[in-house]
């Protein structure tokens, strides 16, 4: 879910943030006040989506804006920054000119999928029910129809 990091969306964060395989924070190379976020956003996730294992649960970092001049954020203070939180994977992307945006989904969906185990999957689905007929439950009349 996009909210924009704007406050005014952070009471809709647990409907929309429960159940989520990944989480993907995007920051403006060009304004530091976004990448200043980072921090506040991450926690703000971990806490609303309440992940059994926040300590594992996959990021992924964007630094858009690459094609703008007026760059404020340095590659290597948000890989440093990355690095500490547990080596979440980092990309410098160009929405406007298609700059590794292809590569940082892939990686999107990479770990979200990796979340996913058998167990969970098949969870998911309710108890079996059995198509093929049982023969000792026809009914009595003799009359084997269907509906």
């Amino acid at each position: 879910w996009d909210t924009a990091g704007q406050e005014r969306f952070q009471s809709l964060g647990v409907a929309f943030y429960r159940g989520a395989d990944c989480c993907v924070l995007v920051y403006d190379t060009t304004a530091p006040n976004t990448f200043k976020n980072l921090d506040s956003w991450r926690d703000e996730f971990l806490i609303q989506a309440s992940p059994r294992d926040p300590d594992h649960f996959p990021f992924v970092v964007l630094g858009n804006k690459i094609d703008l001049e007026n760059r404020a954020v340095s590659t290597k203070r948000a890989q440093q920054w990355c690095q500490a939180k547990n080596d979440i994977p980092y990309f410098e992307t160009s929405a406007k000119e298609g700059i590794n945006v292809d590569l940082a989904f892939q990686t999107i969906a990479k770990n979200a999928l990796a979340q996913e185990s058998e167990v969970e999957l098949y969870n998911e689905f309710p108890d079996q029910i059995k198509l093929n007929a049982d023969r000792n439950n026809r009914p009595r009349n003799g009359d084997n129809r269907s509906c």
